[in-house]
């Protein structure tokens, strides 16, 4: 069982590892394209500024939330480092408990938000703004299930070692 569960969440990984290469190279080909649209043949076009930043947004959420593990964020971890595993653990629940109940917070008033912007369109493509902001909401859930594994991965840890011993190899698994 688990070994399923951890090819599942391998294919997972890589699947939003790929999705944030096709938004980036399509945001890398929509720049392009503005750059030769308005330089070589002198025919700026507006709606390339629209998907760039669309794009951007997108690519930013969705990498922050979906591919870029918990130990690459930016941390402030000065007084944690100073603690012993057991302080560091309890440390980490309480960031953990304070991020999910934040994200959890937040995912209502994101959905009124992103609802009433179903009424706006983009200005050049005209889409439905809510299709823009949408993916805030997929960051917000995904920071809240990524909170809960990580409350369940602290809770789940090894004890602390015995005082006096050596802090185990793979201690940094405390470290979220």
């Amino acid at each position: 069982m688990r070994g399923r569960a951890h090819r599942a969440g391998l294919v997972l990984r890589g699947a939003a590892d790929a999705l944030a290469a096709a938004l980036l190279l399509a945001l890398f080909a929509t720049f392009v394209l503005q750059i030769a649209f308005r330089y070589l043949l002198n025919w700026p076009v507006g709606w390339t500024v629209e998907v760039c930043l669309t794009l951007w947004l997108w690519l930013v959420l969705l990498g922050a939330a979906l591919c870029v593990p918990d130990r690459e964020h930016v941390r402030f971890d000065l007084l944690e480092r100073r603690l012993p595993p057991r302080g560091r653990r309890v440390a980490g629940l309480l960031v953990a408990l304070a991020l999910l109940a934040g994200f959890f917070a937040v995912l209502e008033p994101s959905w009124d938000y992103v609802s009433f912007y179903k009424i706006k369109r983009s200005a050049t493509l005209r889409i439905p703004l809510s299709w823009v902001f949408s993916v805030f909401l997929v960051f917000a859930a995904a920071l809240v299930l990524r909170q809960a594994w990580a409350i369940v991965r602290l809770l789940r840890a090894p004890a602390e070692p015995a005082p006096g011993a050596t802090e185990p190899a793979d201690a940094s698994r405390l470290r979220r």
